[in-house]
């Protein structure tokens, strides 16, 4: 573990879960990454959730302004790191776009991959061994 806490790679969809429900579980388990330990952001992950939230089917439940601090806040604290081009070259998943978050995990040498998409948890296993521990809002 780090001084800082643990790197976490969290899901696009989780944070913007957190942004949407402010008690519910993936809110709790962002505040304490950002808290405690360090999320850990690739340009195209965080290029990811900052184009999905400034999708307007949000606009009704969350301020442009809300929107505008979380990307703030989360660029502040964030573990960034570039994936070199012999991780970002391997494929992993059913669905090549979620490949991204598992090359940021592995680029960092991050501890947890935070995801409530079934095509990522079923990988947990297979990526045991390279120390990245694939778990939904919930395990974590």
């Amino acid at each position: 573990m780090n001084p800082r806490g643990p790197r976490v790679v969290i899901d696009t969809n989780v944070w913007i879960s957190g942004l949407l429900m402010k008690a519910g579980t993936p809110a709790q388990l962002t505040r304490q990454v950002v808290r405690y330990g360090q999320p850990v952001f690739t340009p195209g992950t965080f290029a990811e959730l900052k184009q999905r939230l400034w999708l307007p089917k949000f606009d009704r439940y969350v301020t442009m302004d809300d929107r505008k601090r979380l990307l703030h806040d989360i660029d502040t604290v964030a573990y960034w790191v570039d994936v070199p081009q012999q991780i970002a070259g391997q494929t992993f998943c059913r669905d090549a776009d979620d490949d991204k978050f598992i090359h940021a995990a592995l680029a960092a040498a991050a501890d947890w991959l935070v995801t409530g998409d079934k095509d990522l948890l079923v990988l947990f296993e297979s990526l045991l061994a390279s120390g990245v521990r694939i778990v939904s809002p919930t395990s974590f």
